[in-house]
């Protein structure tokens, strides 16, 4: 297949005799076959060149040639060839021309001159995503586009939108007015001041002078979803159950446990009532009409369960149902979300807590402490994303001294070196590794260009890893490219953190 490719860039793209052989601007992620002729073309004659755009399968698989790809594969994958005189494109779908326009707007952005070369290419994984926590310091909607904006240029295609949790509830939930009319504002927009000293109290009205937050609308939503599905990017919104509801229990009381005060657990719903369930459904069915992809997260994680021990509602529930334990009491509680979300036609995603207890029968693990939750999901047929902390928590410092105020080390060299694949898992189950997704909580990111810093250019390693094939990952080439790309995001108006210098002579 390379004598082939190489042939036909030869027919677009003469060499000039006794002239050095221009280098090909390296794009991230690197593609799957990029082979480099001697002649080059300036930028401003690039976007001028007519492109010859064929969406035929039948064209693409005989540029495949014995390759063999899944059928999500061929979706995204493209050949294109840049010549003096035009630029042409073979997709199997308007996805693969997409992302073939992507890996020529950023050779374009990275060199006054671009080298004809002919690229073949397809993502490695299915789910290559960014997840955002907009929860303990929001953002807002134009800030949202930025972001999707450049995954999509690094062919990153789901969004992970962390709404709800603890410190606020961002979504506008008709049935449920009082979720963004109080516990969306807070007194002070520091999460830790809130978390940790309850200054001003625990949340605000809106329309309270000086209150901190915001939530998005039903029309902002729609927005943002149609801005991501015209970069091929779904979005997935993450409704936190049963822990993380310290907000939602703030707003309507009754949803806590029947102890005083709610109970020794203070940020869990009480799984023993049947309203706690009336109310998650309600709140879905808004979610499901808003957003029509496939899944819906659900969250899962770091459930106290203190209070479902003592609580004469959750032990009811555990007698009736013949469950033995609290962690069951969970598992029935997902197990039945899950059917729920079935019903309405989606699926559904969780941290890896909700292996305890009994996992739901067609629920995909979002693996986050470490691989070891997202291997035994896979030893049990089910799909996995993995987000494991060490490697793919964006709120974790890059460097010691600058900018973070909590959290381990974790610099770019280390989220590269990451692999989903590296666990030796068996060739029969590697269908069910889905892919690879960076977490940026927000606990101490108030700022949007903090925020960036956190993200970029970690994501610039994540978008590669989820893309390309192992064999052509490279640390010291990654390092050079990510270094070039980043002065052009800055130049863009991202907020991409610099590796301070080191062992430089005063």
């Amino acid at each position: 297949m390379a004598a082939g490719l190489s042939l036909m860039l030869l027919l677009a793209c003469s060499p000039k005799d006794n002239q050095p052989s221009p280098q090909p601007a390296k794009v991230i992620p690197t593609p799957v076959e990029l082979i480099v002729g001697t002649d080059s073309i300036s930028v401003n004659k690039l976007t001028n060149l007519p492109q010859k755009v064929s969406i035929s399968e039948k064209d693409l698989l005989c540029k495949l040639g014995d390759q063999a790809l899944t059928d999500w594969q061929l979706k995204s994958a493209y050949w294109m060839e840049i010549g003096k005189r035009r630029v042409k494109i073979v997709a199997a779908d308007e996805e693969g021309v997409f992302y073939a326009r992507q890996s020529l707007k950023m050779m374009a952005s990275l060199d006054s001159m671009v080298t004809c070369c002919t690229i073949l290419d397809w993502p490695r994984f299915q789910y290559r995503g960014v997840m955002l926590d907009e929860s303990r310091h929001f953002q807002g909607k134009e800030f949202i586009y930025k972001q999707l904006e450049m995954m999509a240029l690094l062919k990153m295609n789901r969004f992970h939108f962390h709404l709800v949790d603890n410190p606020g509830w961002r979504l506008q939930i008709d049935a449920y007015p009082r979720l963004t009319q109080f516990t969306a504002w807070r007194p002070v927009p520091y999460f830790w001041d809130w978390e940790i000293n309850k200054i001003g109290g625990d949340f605000v009205d809106e329309g309270t002078p000086d209150a901190y937050g915001g939530y998005y609308t039903k029309k902002d939503i729609a927005d943002i979803l149609a801005f991501a599905a015209e970069r091929h990017i779904e979005v997935i919104p993450e409704i936190e159950m049963p822990g993380h509801n310290y907000e939602t229990r703030a707003a309507y009381p009754e949803l806590a446990c029947s102890l005083e005060d709610g109970g020794p657990s203070k940020r869990e719903l009480c799984p023993g009532k049947e309203s706690t369930y009336t109310f998650l459904e309600n709140v879905l069915l808004e979610v499901f009409e808003l957003f029509p992809n496939e899944y819906i997260h659900i969250g899962g994680d770091e459930a106290g369960k203190k209070s479902w021990a003592i609580c004469p509602d959750c032990q009811a529930r555990m007698k009736d149902e013949g469950l033995e334990n609290v962690e069951e009491l969970q598992s029935y509680m997902i197990r039945r979300m899950e059917r729920f979300a079935h019903e309405h036609g989606k699926r559904i995603i969780g941290w890896d807590e909700i292996l305890e207890g009994g996992l739901a029968p067609d629920a995909t693990v979002m693996s986050w402490r470490g691989t070891k939750g997202g291997l035994k999901a896979i030893a049990e047929g089910h799909d996995v994303i993995f987000a494991p902390t060490h490697y793919c928590y964006l709120d974790h410092h890059q460097d010691p001294e600058q900018y973070h105020r909590a959290g381990r080390h974790l610099p770019l060299e280390k989220v590269y070196s990451f692999d989903p694949m590296q666990e030796k898992i068996a060739e029969e189950d590697a269908h069910h590794v889905l892919g690879i997704q960076g977490c940026l909580w927000t606990e101490h990111v108030l700022e949007a260009w903090h925020a960036e810093m956190q993200l970029y250019p970690r994501v610039f390693a994540i978008a590669e890893t989820g893309w390309s094939p192992a064999e052509k990952k490279n640390w010291p080439d990654f390092e050079q490219r990510s270094s070039k790309f980043s002065k052009v995001a800055r130049d863009w108006g991202y907020n991409v953190y610099v590796k301070p210098m080191t062992n430089v002579a005063p």
